[in-house]
């Protein structure tokens, strides 16, 4: 049986390397992203991720292994992106704030790549951020510093974003990487309706009325 024949591929595997796909399974249930490159600020550039290529080589195992939770997992090479999906899922309910950043990176993120096909991660600023929210008249003005920082520290923890800069230091100039997660962390592809959406409703709270989930990509 297919269970039989994982427990033989794990326990054939040395020491080290069962270490490394456990801490493969928890990241993945934790952040629900792997990407191929991150950006590493001590270099000042991307580079690999190690569980990136932990996962790619033993892929078939972890495929089997999701597939009892229920869960899918699946690679989009051509992005660099490793991710889980499935409804045993449960996605962090965002504060309004977050949605709204979330949608107009998805928008700035596409706009960038139909110019730009060379590369799967884009650069903006938070300016071009606050900007495009203005366009929709999803704001209440500008929000306040502590505000963004936080907003921009959650989106990093789900590898959204990576800020370039200094967050205490954060104004409209802070450059912020938009990463590949952006494709796979939406459902529904048209974002300006959403956006158009938030900017009618009059009564949102502090608390987020999308939730997060998952869309198929292409292989």
């Amino acid at each position: 049986c297919k269970e039989k024949i994982m427990i033989d591929y794990f326990e054939q595997l040395s020491q080290e390397e069962q270490e490394d796909i456990t801490e493969v399974i928890q990241i993945l249930y934790r952040q629900t992203f792997l990407l191929e490159r991150k950006y590493d600020k001590k270099s000042g550039r991307m580079q690999y991720v190690r569980e990136y290529r932990i996962c790619s080589k033993h892929m078939e195992f972890l495929r089997a292994y999701y597939k009892v939770a229920g869960i899918t997992l699946k690679e989009n090479a051509h992005m660099g992106l490793i991710y889980i999906q499935g409804e045993a899922l449960w996605g962090e309910k965002l504060p309004r704030l977050a949605t709204i950043y979330l949608l107009v990176l998805k928008l700035i993120y596409d706009e960038q790549m139909a110019a730009v096909s060379s590369s799967s991660h884009i650069v903006t600023t938070l300016g071009a951020v606050n900007g495009k929210a203005g366009d929709f008249r999803v704001l209440h003005g500008l929000p306040s510093p502590t505000e963004m920082r936080r907003t921009i520290a959650l989106l990093k923890k789900y590898q959204i974003i990576e800020p370039l800069d200094v967050l205490e230091e954060l104004n409209e100039h802070t450059r912020l990487i938009i990463y590949p997660c952006i494709h796979a962390v939406l459902m529904g592809d048209d974002i300006k309706e959403l956006l158009e959406t938030f900017g009618e409703e009059e009564n949102i709270g502090d608390e987020a009325a999308i939730q997060s989930t998952l869309e198929d990509m292409p292989e």
